[in-house]
């Protein structure tokens, strides 16, 4: 089946966004010339990008569209007509369960899929469908806002394989979901 792989930064207290999903904390970062992170790297490995309503409103803030590769938005509440004319080739609405989407994406060709957004990587991961996942950590305490992580109910073993110190001061590990 297609494996899901997350790709995310969080503040030092673990959220992914502020509540109203603004990333005004992690823009304001610095960037280290030449370094992205890893992440061309990346989203040259994945097939395409799985995200939430949330992740979805937000990026439609952005000045252009960041992504070149398909994109699937988990979503109950958005329609066809919530596509700008100009992502009706880029993006789709999906209402399907993650592991019957994980199948739909199989049968598609795509071996990996960036699942981003914090509530969506809490629901793939409870279900077993994330295979890694790489978290820069932002040295800013932002005190409220979507963590990463919710309630379990079970635990979810990880193993690091990976950590490092970036040029602009965050630090990023990829652990593998055992």
């Amino acid at each position: 089946m297609t494996t899901g792989h997350v790709f995310i930064a969080t503040s030092l207290d673990g959220y992914v966004a502020r509540q109203d999903h603004s990333l005004d904390w992690l823009l304001k970062q610095p960037a280290a010339e030449g370094d992205d992170g890893g992440f061309a790297a990346f989203m040259d490995s994945v097939d395409g990008l799985v995200m939430g309503t949330g992740s979805f409103r937000t990026l439609l803030g952005f000045d252009a569209w960041p992504y070149t590769k398909p994109v699937v938005v988990l979503s109950s509440s958005l329609t066809a007509q919530d596509i700008p004319e100009q992502l009706t080739d880029k993006v789709r609405f999906s209402t399907a369960t993650p592991a019957d989407l994980m199948q739909e994406l199989q049968k598609e060709g795509w071996k990996r899929a960036y699942v981003d957004g914090g509530r969506l990587v809490q629901s793939f991961l409870r279900r077993g469908l994330i295979a890694d996942l790489t978290i820069t950590t932002v040295p800013v305490l932002i005190g409220s806002g979507i963590p990463l992580f919710g309630n379990l109910d079970k635990d979810i073993d990880l193993k690091v394989a990976n950590s490092r110190i970036l040029p602009a001061g965050m630090v990023q590990t990829t652990f593998t979901v055992v």
